[in-house]
């Protein structure tokens, strides 16, 4: 019989080829621990999860209802960075820690930004279609309305991991950048190379508008159309963060109204969209599926995060990232500090 027990819904994963826990289970086994998957409707889980030591959450919405029924719960581990899938709030009532993953695919993400941005400004999709569609003549004079990408302004909304990524590989092509961040530090701005900038200044003064708030209740629909109002009729907005941080139908009139020039972006608020979407069919919206985080090492070094975070817990230490890091002060967990791959965590 396994020691720890960490229940997770069935069947839900970002597995791109395979399945099963083997990279999870890398840290748990030498832990007697195993993952059970569980039914993913409410009801089901609850019957499944209650006596679980642990809860690698994916695909289901931890609400206060499932959390509320937790009796044994040391930890809530999630494979992503967002974690707006679990009530954390619910989580920290009761003393359970809630992890994510905010580190292990910033350079993905970052990436893509950068690939939006240039692809949104240089209109690649539009130069793709003209190409293909026999309107070779036409893609020149497109891009002389078009100036040039060096002395442009690159505003940051929230100033976080990616973003920072996203500074580092904008600065080489000479772009100049403002960051609206009220919880971050200037002195932290100005290694990046970037200026401090209240919000409006951000909208008003950018050429490209750069999206990274979480999915917090407090930033829900934070740009509206007041917001989109403020950017220049040539700005294009990208976002790699989450789309609900956007009120979509806003950012669709701003497009089809011409308040701004164009749309790069990786997150909708509903995805995937309906058929109907408005930005489905728009020429000036460049769109991909949620993919900013993909590539060949995202799985594997996701799922090998989320056994170790577990693994830290079981075995009686604090996770290395925490969301709510409060919790932790008043449990029997112990602090750690890494020292070497050789060792690992030490108490």
């Amino acid at each position: 019989m396994a020691k720890f027990r960490v229940v997770t819904p069935a069947g839900a994963s970002f597995t791109v080829a395979g399945g099963g826990y083997a990279l999870e289970s890398e840290a748990l086994t030498p832990l007697g621990a195993e993952i059970v998957e569980a039914p993913t409707d409410e009801a089901g889980f609850i019957a499944a999860a209650k006596n679980a030591d642990a809860i690698y959450a994916k695909g289901i919405r931890m609400s206060k209802q499932i959390i509320d029924s937790l009796e044994n719960c040391k930890v809530i581990t999630l494979g992503s960075v967002g974690v707006d899938s679990v009530d954390v709030k619910a989580a920290t009532v009761r003393g359970i820690p809630v992890t994510n993953i905010p580190d292990t695919f910033i350079e993905e993400v970052a990436d893509h930004a950068m690939a939006l941005l240039l692809a949104g400004f240089r209109r690649v999709v539009v130069q793709d279609r003209m190409a293909r569609d026999g309107r070779w003549a036409e893609g020149r004079p497109a891009l002389l309305k078009i100036p040039r990408l060096a002395g442009q302004t690159l505003g940051f909304i929230s100033f976080g991991r990616v973003a920072r990524a996203v500074a580092r590989r904008a600065a080489p092509f000479g772009l100049r950048m403002v960051a609206y961040d009220p919880f971050i530090e200037e002195t932290l701005l100005s290694e990046y190379g970037v200026l401090p900038a209240t919000l409006s200044e951000v909208l008003s003064q950018s050429d490209f508008v750069s999206m990274h708030a979480p999915a917090r209740p407090e930033v829900h629909q934070m740009l509206g159309e007041q917001h989109f109002r403020q950017m220049k009729p040539s700005a294009i907005f990208i976002n790699t963060g989450r789309g609900t941080t956007v009120d979509e139908e806003a950012m669709i009139k701003a497009l089809q109204e011409g308040w701004i020039a164009h749309a790069a972006l990786d997150v909708l608020y509903k995805e995937p969209p309906s058929h109907n979407n408005p930005l489905l069919s728009m020429d000036n919206v460049t769109l991909s599926a949620h993919v900013a985080s993909a590539s060949a090492r995202f799985d594997e070094a996701r799922k090998r995060r989320v056994g170790y975070e577990l693994s830290l817990v079981l075995s009686g230490l604090w996770p290395m990232s925490c969301v709510n890091p409060s919790v932790l002060q008043n449990t029997n967990l112990r602090r750690w500090q890494p020292i070497g791959l050789d060792r690992g965590p030490n108490s």
